[in-house]
């Protein structure tokens, strides 16, 4: 069984409608419109970069992991305004992930945990490897270890 892999952003066409709202719209949905203040500090779910200092960017509840488990699971997420969707190679792991302490969830056909670990970003690829020999694992979802928030899905390619 292969070990290669796909990491998977959330399309930009998702999110595309709030980018027209104001804030009062966005705030009656428990969204807040920000300027990024750091770098790094704001991921972007979508273009799997983080923002730029200045730049405008959505904070917004969203469920990530939307089955019909007891691991369905849902969280605060960044969308930066201006994202285009990333559209990683096989086996690339963005720049965003490689310096963070990230959390790697494991989950079978039926949307049950098999397996979940934390690794150092730049080690993504190896924990990847590993959780893939083992054929009962579907896919794998990667969160902030800190913070908990999703970051993205990796499936088998």
């Amino acid at each position: 069984m292969s070990n290669a892999f796909r990491i998977t952003p959330l399309a930009a066409e998702t999110f595309r409608p709030l980018m027209a709202l104001d804030d009062d719209a966005l705030a009656a949905r428990g969204i807040r419109r920000t300027i990024a203040d750091q770098k790094p500090g704001f991921p972007c779910r979508v273009s799997l970069e983080d923002a730029e200092p200045g730049e405008r960017v959505l904070l917004l509840p969203f469920t990530h992991h939307d089955v019909d488990s007891p691991y369905r699971g849902s969280g605060p997420i960044y969308v930066r305004e201006a994202a285009v969707t990333a559209a990683p190679r096989v086996n690339e792991v963005p720049a965003m992930l490689l310096g963070r302490l990230l959390s790697v969830r494991a989950y079978d056909q039926r949307a049950m945990m098999v397996a979940a670990d934390v690794v150092e970003g730049r080690s993504l690829d190896t924990l990847i490897a590993r959780m893939f020999a083992n054929p009962e694992i579907a896919y794998l979802h990667v969160h902030n270890a800190k913070p908990g928030c999703f970051n993205c899905r990796i499936d088998r390619h």
